[in-house]
């Protein structure tokens, strides 16, 4: 329908996973750097600017983590979406249900309601639609 959540949630977690193995590269990097037994001037533009690369894999990291976290919350959006269009679409459908049936249709042929005219009428969204957010149901009395 709109997203798989669980597959947004996995790629949210893959996303975590290579930022905390880019985040380790750059410890690692960092750390190598500093326990190369070498001086001078060389050595010293080295330790520079493996510095300077190990502060932008931690920036990548980071925007993994900030990537991860927007998947996450797009899945509980998406999760949410669906809730509201399925708790819609089943008091519509038992709307429709409890017009069709019983004591309801035979006063409705007689005097017939809102309720009555509206299920007429209605023509469901397929299940899961995002059309049935846009439906528009009867006040029951």
């Amino acid at each position: 329908m709109y997203g798989d959540t669980s597959i947004i949630r996995r790629l949210a977690r893959q996303l975590r996973e290579r930022g905390d193995e880019i985040r380790n590269e750059a410890h690692e990097l960092a750390g190598r750097a500093q326990t190369v037994p070498w001086t001078g001037l060389a050595a010293d533009a080295m330790r520079r600017m493996s510095g300077d690369h190990a502060v932008r894999l931690l920036a990548c990291a980071a925007a993994h983590d900030a990537a991860a976290d927007a998947l996450d919350h797009h899945a509980r959006e998406v999760d949410h979406v669906k809730e509201m269009i399925a708790a819609i679409e089943h008091r519509a459908l038992r709307l429709l249900d409890s017009a069709a049936s019983g004591v309801a249709h035979l006063v409705g042929h007689v005097l017939p309601d809102a309720v009555d005219h509206w299920a007429h009428h209605f023509d469901p969204p397929p299940t899961g639609s995002r059309a049935w957010l846009d439906v528009r149901l009867p006040r029951v009395a």
